[in-house]
């Protein structure tokens, strides 16, 4: 994967089979440490002590179409390329915690892409999940929320193409503006 917005999706469909209902991205960016992190959490049925010793091998998959699930290796691979870190916190009923560190100025470390499209995908496959995508970058912050765009919604879908089109813009607009403060 060449864009660190699909590791993320691949991840978070991952929450969304463990039936979560609440699933927080968080991409903190710090310029001072050379620091690009990644943190996706979920309230899911989590994943006992065995499955989380295996969820990194590309041999182990729970689906039954195929013998291999690559999601979690390929974004563990995509961190240490790039000599960050890979770890995963889980916990039966309570829900897991995915967190892939990067230097942030790795020649190696991918472009995020566009993560408005991902969010995007992830309101529109289970509008009964709620999504809360943060991003800091140094100090600056943008903070989307699916329950908050619901309730200001009151009763428009998701669906809809102009609740899609302002989601989208939204995000790539907060993204910037956080970016530009900070180029100031």
């Amino acid at each position: 994967m060449n864009e660190l917005s699909l590791h993320i999706l691949d991840i978070v469909q991952n929450s969304l089979k463990a039936n979560a209902k609440l699933i927080e991205i968080t991409i903190n960016e710090n310029s001072k440490d050379d620091s690009y992190t990644i943190i996706i959490s979920d309230n899911g049925h989590g994943m006992d002590e065995k499955t989380l010793t295996q969820v990194s091998d590309p041999f182990y998959t729970t689906r039954t179409t195929r013998k291999v699930g690559m999601g979690t290796s390929l974004f563990k691979m995509a961190a240490e390329l790039c000599d960050g870190t890979f770890h995963i916190q889980s916990t039966v009923g309570v829900g897991t915690k995915v967190t892939a560190s990067f230097v942030k100025s790795h020649v190696n470390r991918a472009p995020l892409g566009a993560i408005e499209d991902t969010i995007t995908i992830l309101m529109l496959n289970d509008c009964d999940v709620d999504v809360v995508y943060k991003h800091i970058i140094d100090k600056k912050e943008y903070i989307f929320d699916t329950r908050e765009v619901r309730q200001v919604l009151d009763g428009i879908p998701f669906t809809d193409y102009d609740v899609i089109a302002w989601v989208k813009n939204n995000i790539k607009d907060g993204i910037n503006t956080i970016t530009e403060e900070e180029q100031k």
